[in-house]
C-alpha cells in the first residue's frame, strides 16, 4: 500500500494553491521589497524574461542580509536601486521543476537532493497562459501527516529511536555581536533550519529565525549591525521593539556615522505617525508605529523557538510542526540543555527509507 501511496501524482498535492507571483530578472531591490510588501507573502520568485523558468525565490532575510553589507549599510538607498539579480543565491537545485504527472517519491527525493522548492505546472486552457505553483517541504510533509496509518507502526517510535536528531546545529552565546550571525542566518536560510541562541551552559534561550526575519522589514539591518544577539532576539520578537532599542540602534548607527541607515529607519519608526499610518490591529500597538508595513505582525511571526524532546514521538513532532508551521523543531533535555534539531528533510528521509524498503521486498 506504501509502494501505491508514493506514487501518487503530485497534482495531487497542488490543489487548491494559488499562481506564484513573479518579477523579471529586470527588476530592481526595491521592486522586490515593494512585491514582498504588497503581497504579504514570504517570497517571491524571480523569472526569466519568457516567463518559463524560476531563477530563484526573494524573500526579506535575503535583502536584510544584502543591506548589512557595509558598503551598503552606508547607502542602503543607492543599494535597493541594484537589480534585482543581486539578491540571487548562486546554489544549483534549490529550485526544481517538476511535471504534474511526477511522483510523490520523485518529489521527495528532489527535496533530499537539496531542492527548497518544487515548480509545477498548473495547466490552464492556454499554453500562453502558462501558470505555475509550487511545492514545499511542508506541504509534502503535511500530504504523509493525512495518511500517517500507512506507516505503522514508525510513527509512533521517539526521533531519538529513529535517529533523526541532526546534531550538528547553528548556534551563538546570547552576548555575542548579531553582526557575527551573517553567515550563520544565510546557512539556516538555505536548510530552512534557525539559529540557537545559548548561554554559556548551552541551553537553548531562543533562536534568530529567518522564518521570523523573513516577517519583518529592512530596518532590520541596522539592528543586525549594531545589536547582540540577545537584544536582537528582542528586537525581532512579535510584539516589535520597545523604544529604547530603537534609541539604541539609532544611537550606533550615529556613532558609525551611517546616516543612510539612519534616514531609512526614520521613515519607519515616527514619533508623529497617526496610529491610522501603522498595519497594525489596536491590540497590537505595543512597539513603536510604523509606516509601510511590511508584516511586523504577519500572523506567521513567533517570538519563542520550538522545542521537543527526544522520547516525543516522530507523528507528536510532526505534528507539533505543522501546527506551527515551522520546519524544524529544537530537540532539548528537560532543563532546555541542547541536544540538536529535527527537520522536516529529515523527516522526509526517514519516510524514503520506508519507500526503499518497500522496494526491496517487491524485488
Amino acid at each position: 500500500m506504501a509502494i501505491t501511496f508514493f506514487a501518487t501524482e503530485i497534482s495531487d498535492l497542488c490543489l487548491g494553491k494559488p499562481p506564484l507571483r513573479s518579477l523579471p530578472t529586470t527588476a530592481t531591490v526595491a521592486e522586490a521589497v515593494a512585491a514582498l510588501k504588497q503581497s504579504g507573502e514570504a517570497y517571491v520568485t524571480v523569472w526569466t524574461s519568457n516567463g518559463h523558468q524560476c531563477v530563484d525565490k526573494i524573500c526579506m532575510v535575503d535583502v536584510i542580509v544584502y543591506l548589512c553589507r557595509e558598503d551598503n549599510l552606508l547607502s542602503p538607498l543607492e543599494a535597493v536601486r541594484a537589480n534585482v539579480l543581486a539578491l540571487v543565491r548562486d546554489v544549483k537545485g534549490q529550485i526544481r521543476h517538476l511535471d504534474a504527472s511526477s511522483s510523490l517519491l520523485e518529489a521527495i527525493d528532489c527535496i533530499l537532493e537539496g531542492a527548497q522548492n518544487l515548480i509545477i505546472p498548473i495547466y490552464t486552457n492556454s499554453r500562453k497562459n502558462q501558470q505555475f505553483c509550487w511545492l514545499t517541504q511542508e506541504d509534502v510533509v503535511r500530504y504523509l501527516l493525512n495518511s500517517i496509518g500507512i506507516f505503522s507502526p514508525i510513527p509512533t517510535y521517539t526521533i531519538e529511536a529513529l535517529d533523526i536528531i541532526e546534531k550538528s546545529t547553528l548556534t551563538v552565546n546570547y552576548n555575542d555581536p548579531a553582526i557575527t550571525t551573517l553567515p550563520l542566518i544565510t546557512c539556516s536560510l538555505l536548510d530552512q533550519t534557525s539559529i540557537g541562541v545559548v548561554n554559556k551552559d548551552n541551553r537553548l534561550i531562543g533562536e534568530i529565525s529567518p522564518f521570523t526575519l523573513a516577517c519583518c522589514d529592512e530596518t532590520v539591518a541596522a539592528a543586525i549591525a549594531t545589536l547582540s544577539a540577545g537584544d536582537l532576539m528582542a528586537y525581532i520578537d512579535y510584539s516589535g521593539p520597545s523604544d529604547d532599542l530603537v534609541n539604541l540602534v539609532k544611537t550606533r548607527l550615529h556613532e558609525r556615522n551611517l546616516t543612510g541607515m539612519l534616514d531609512l529607519m526614520d521613515d519607519y519608526y515616527n514619533p508623529l505617525s497617526s496610529p491610522s499610518s501603522s498595519c497594525c490591529s489596536s491590540d497590537e500597538e505595543s512597539g513603536p508605529t510604523k509606516n509601510g508595513c511590511v508584516g511586523r505582525f504577519y500572523p506567521g511571526r513567533r517570538s519563542e523557538a520550538i522545542v521537543c524532546h527526544p522520547w516525543n514521538s516522530l507523528i507528536a513532532v510532526m505534528v507539533q510542526m505543522i501546527a506551527l508551521r515551522v520546519s524544524y523543531a529544537w530537540v532539548v533535555q528537560q532543563d532546555y540543555t541542547l541536544v540538536g534539531i529535527v527537520t522536516y528533510a529529515k523527516i522526509l528521509k526517514q519516510f524514503r527509507s520506508i519507500a526503499g524498503a518497500c522496494n526491496n521486498k517487491l524485488i
